[in-house]
């Protein structure tokens, strides 16, 4: 199916793309092909498939898995879904909203509990809370093939001293790699934005652990809070804590008092938000700072 037919079909069966729902439907074979290739699929693999729309990545998909779960909200979209890969054992539907279903839910509900990749073209609205909802879940990917907007996927990719928030809670979990960048012409309709292909591997060990992670994020989103402020002034300011204080402890991680958020790494991110200092923070404070 090309970009050129794929509209007028949707539109004569009155499914034309939602952009209330950052529908962008990417329908160029070559990158679809490359999107599954970068997934490195074993025979065995079991896909989730966030956002499938009319179908393309997951026709694509579906010769090289064992079994592919498809999440999708649109009440349009799902039907026609069910009806086109009726045919494919392999296929299964979730119609919900992939921001509500924990991934072991949409398994459990299609075959059971298992390993899994995560291969999407993502709304690009969701992309930072859907990546959230999935790393940080009971059960993450092995690996995620997705299609973000560039600009996020370099965001999501900096080093320093160019990272953000983002950067820091996905490279918390994982190792990004930018595999393809993608025209506006490769989508039905084209969005106003350049895409990229992103692929996101485990790491061996998340430089946060479970029982960490809402004090850690607590203490990264003040960070950024100010960015162009010197961290220890966002610190200070952001968790109410007196500047002295603060300071000290960036010097006791072995960081300059100049040094501003997007300056820091994962690890050094990992030795400040374990300093005892914050380990007093409120429970309120760390609940507001970290969701």
């Amino acid at each position: 199916m090309t970009t050129d037919s794929l509209l007028p079909l949707l539109r004569a069966e009155g499914l034309a793309p939602r952009k209330a729902l950052g529908q962008h439907y990417l329908t160029d074979r070559n990158i679809l092909d490359a999107i599954v290739a970068a997934a490195e699929l074993p025979p065995e693999a079991v896909v989730i498939e966030v956002g499938p729309g009319p179908g393309t990545l997951t026709a694509a998909l579906l010769p090289h898995v064992a079994r592919l779960v498809a999440i999708e909200l649109d009440n349009a979209l799902a039907p026609r879904l069910a009806a086109h890969f009726r045919g494919w054992p392999q296929f299964h539907l979730v119609h919900a909203d992939a921001l509500k279903v924990m991934p072991t839910d949409a398994l459990a509900q299609t075959g059971g509990v298992t390993a899994y990749s995560l291969v999407a073209n993502l709304p690009y609205y969701i992309t930072s809370a859907l990546l959230r909802h999935y790393l940080e879940s009971d059960l993450p990917p092995r690996r995620s093939v997705v299609t973000v907007q560039l600009d996020v996927a370099q965001r999501i990719a900096a080093r320093p001293p160019q990272m953000s928030l983002l950067a820091v809670a996905v490279q918390a979990y994982t190792r990004p790699q930018i595999v393809r960048r993608l025209p506006p012409g490769a989508f039905t309709p084209p969005p106003k934005v350049h895409s990229a292909v992103l692929r996101l591997d485990p790491l061996e060990q998340p430089w946060v652990g479970v029982e960490q992670r809402r004090l850690f994020f607590a203490v990264v989103r003040a960070g950024f809070a100010q960015k162009r402020k010197m961290l220890h002034n966002s610190l200070a300011a952001g968790l109410a804590l007196p500047d002295r204080a603060v300071a000290a402890a960036l010097a006791e991680a072995g960081l300059s008092p100049h040094v501003r958020a997007q300056e820091l790494d994962l690890a050094q991110w990992a030795t400040l938000a374990a300093h005892p200092l914050f380990g007093n923070l409120s429970e309120r404070a760390v609940r507001l700072l970290a969701d």
